[in-house]
């Protein structure tokens, strides 16, 4: 899949997560966390796997997040990746 048009997903509420998605030439991927010292490495590893499973290789995604879970990090990321894309998301096969 490739990113195509910058996207903008989330708040900076409390427990949530702010992801910006832009093309790149390369997986460039800059956290700032409220959380950081103890989850930038869970949190970088969340968006690494949902990359990994759209199959994106080019991306710029910045993560301003406020203690978000992992859940929450992985849903902000499906969206912003469906959002920058024109591909044709196959919804069943993400739940």
């Amino acid at each position: 899949m490739e990113i195509t048009k910058e996207a903008v997903v989330g708040t900076l509420e409390s427990s949530d997560a702010m992801i910006q998605i832009a093309p790149c030439g390369e997986i460039d991927i800059t956290i700032s966390s409220s959380v950081g010292a103890q989850f930038k490495e869970a949190i970088e590893k969340v968006i690494q796997d949902t990359l990994e499973e759209f199959k994106i290789k080019k991306a710029k995604i910045v993560v301003k997040d406020k203690g978000a879970l992992d859940c929450v990090l992985r849903a902000r990321m499906i969206t912003a990746i469906t959002r920058s894309t024109n591909e044709k998301i196959e919804w069943k096969q993400l739940i």
